[in-house]
């Protein structure tokens, strides 16, 4: 398992961004060299936690719990036959592309050692909006993204340092639950009866995602998620 690639994203006016000042960061590309890793701050104060990464919508992006977002070159293969297009490394905004590991197969909680300094940690998977469509260009592709489930994966900043592109990724930690980022993005998203299986992740997970589980079972109980 390596890192392929660490990408950055420069703020650059688009006309498909809700972003109040019609910016985004999401066009990442590689960087040459070692890369900064540090946690950002809370939610809506802090932004990325990759240097020289920008993130301008801090409201729903950014913050402690999505410091770094994460997805599999394989993934990426998969959707460029699938779209009949190239998608070079950040092309879906990520930070990190990553070979050889199963990115949304990973377990929340679950912690990635990247090079000799860097730890990580799996919080949840990332939710499409309407300026990943933009940037994309692809018709429905919210809609997509979504269905095929294999959403990529946030995670919070254990260990901080330097990490740079060819580093090896070794997974230090695997929780003894079973909620996976693509079991977490579903029940946030296409199947919300799968709700209350995320409380088996604790803590680990993302807040607002356990928020929306505890106030499911809260309404519901925990029979309709079984």
């Amino acid at each position: 398992m390596r890192l392929l690639s660490v990408n950055l994203g420069r703020r650059q006016a688009v006309p498909y961004t809700g972003h109040s000042e019609g910016v985004t960061g999401i066009d990442k590309r590689p960087a040459d060299g070692p890369v900064a890793i540090a946690a950002p701050g809370p939610k809506g104060v802090g932004a990325s936690g990759v240097a020289g990464d920008e993130v301008c919508e801090t409201r729903h992006h950014g913050g402690d719990d999505q410091a770094v977002y994460a997805v599999a070159r394989e993934d990426l293969d998969d959707w460029q036959r699938e779209l009949g297009r190239e998608l070079p490394n950040g092309v879906f905004g990520e930070n990190l592309t990553t070979e050889g590991l199963d990115v949304s197969g990973a377990l929340i909680g679950e912690r990635w050692r990247i090079g000799p300094e860097v730890v990580l940690e799996v919080t949840s998977g990332r939710i499409p909006c309407g300026t990943f469509q933009g940037h994309m260009g692809e018709r429905q592709w919210v809609k997509r993204f979504t269905q095929k489930g294999a959403p990529g994966a946030y995670l919070r900043v254990i260990q901080p340092g330097a990490i740079t592109a060819g580093d090896t990724i070794e997974v230090v930690h695997r929780p003894g639950h079973d909620v996976t980022v693509a079991l977490q993005f579903r029940a946030v998203t296409t199947e919300r009866a799968l709700l209350p299986r995320l409380l088996a992740a604790g803590e680990a997970l993302h807040p607002e995602a356990l928020d929306t589980a505890r106030t499911y079972v809260e309404k519901y109980g925990e029979r309709r998620g079984a």
